[in-house]
């Protein structure tokens, strides 16, 4: 293991010998992409057997200096690729070379263009939107608007499909902002979500039915301060909303009591 650590490591070393352009040119590969080659490159080579746990996402970040998110995130990548195996609740195992090559096409294109923009910065990107569209809507939405919110929150607590309300919900308040870029800004983020294969696999091990039922009470609290007209409660309370989002997607693989209620997972984030 701590050969395999060492060689890791080796990637994210001080680049001072290089020149400008290939500094550039590293620049534009996303850090969980490297970290997930590197761990790839070693099941390939043999030094992690089928079957064998992968080092825990605790340690993999500690050794490298890279945030658990980002580890994370390679973690499922290499999922999806095929190279492992994610079982919340007891760890990351090496799959065999016969389900890898069943399995789906690597993370690197989404849509028509080659972007990987990672579930986190996604989620780090609406924490800094969504709470001024809330305050927004707060401050100088019409009665109306603030009405059509309200039942788009009353469809969602009658039950599912959770995911496309929760959207709806999310996007009616984006369009009553009254800010037409901001809006848009929201909505695209949203989609690229959608179409992103790590967030929605994050979603299919992590999210199950008690955190949707936190996610309405947190979608409530959201419509209570704008039907208040509190810009400051309602920016504080989409906040709060998505930072639990955050604390939910990261938890444990290898903590046995982030299995719980795994069972009732639904493949969609509860946002």
């Amino acid at each position: 293991m701590k050969q395999f650590l060492y060689m890791i490591g080796q990637a994210f070393r001080p680049f001072g010998h290089m020149s400008m352009n290939q500094l550039d040119a590293i620049s534009t590969v996303r850090l969980y992409r490297l970290i997930a080659d590197r761990i790839a490159a070693k099941i390939d080579s043999g030094d992690f057997p089928v079957g064998e746990r992968l080092p825990a996402e605790r340690l993999l970040s500690d050794q490298l200096g890279v945030s658990r998110a980002s580890v994370r995130e390679a973690l499922i990548a290499l999922e999806i690729e095929g190279y492992v195996d994610v079982r919340v609740g007891a760890g990351v195992f090496v799959r065999e070379r016969s389900a890898r090559a069943q399995a789906d096409a690597p993370v690197q294109a989404q849509g028509d263009r080659q972007v990987e923009v990672g579930p986190f910065d996604l989620l780090e990107t609406r924490l800094l939107l969504e709470p001024e569209a809330a305050a927004r809507v707060a401050a100088t939405a019409s009665g109306e608007q603030i009405a059509d919110i309200v039942l788009v929150q009353q469809r969602m607590d009658a039950g599912p499909p959770y995911h496309d309300h929760d959207r709806a919900f999310h996007l009616a308040i984006a369009q009553a902002s009254g800010n037409a870029a901001l809006e848009s800004a929201i909505a695209h983020i949203w989609q690229l979500s959608a179409d992103n294969q790590v967030f929605r696999r994050l979603d299919e091990h992590f999210v199950n039915s008690q955190d949707w039922d936190r996610a309405l009470l947190e979608h409530r609290q959201i419509v209570a301060a704008l039907r208040r007209r509190s810009a400051e409660q309602a920016r504080a309370a989409m906040q709060a909303h998505l930072a639990n989002i955050l604390m939910r997607l990261h938890r444990d693989f290898d903590d046995q009591t982030d299995a719980v209620g795994q069972s009732e997972a639904v493949s969609q984030t509860a946002g």
